[in-house]
């Protein structure tokens, strides 16, 4: 497959946690935007490293969203 871009590359410079409603809105457009283009990437074999990877990105990116919608939870309407 080879076109798996780490998470590290991913991931923005800045901690979510410093982020105002604007970025995290930003970032988690970026990450939903990525997992869409994993899932059309999805490697055939199930049993190969690949798949392994992308599975491991996926959950990682998953795990993102789920941050980031946490710290909107958090921030509420404060920044509307």
């Amino acid at each position: 497959m080879g076109d798996i871009i780490s998470l590290d590359a991913f991931r923005p410079e800045q901690d979510p946690e410093d982020m105002d409603r604007r970025q995290l809105l930003g970032l988690l457009d970026r990450t939903r935007t990525r997992i869409a283009q994993l899932d059309e990437a999805e490697p055939e074999d199930p049993e190969s490293e690949d798949y392994d990877s992308w599975g491991e990105e996926h959950e990682d990116l998953e795990d993102l969203v789920d941050e980031i919608m946490d710290l909107l939870d958090e921030l509420g309407d404060e920044d509307e």
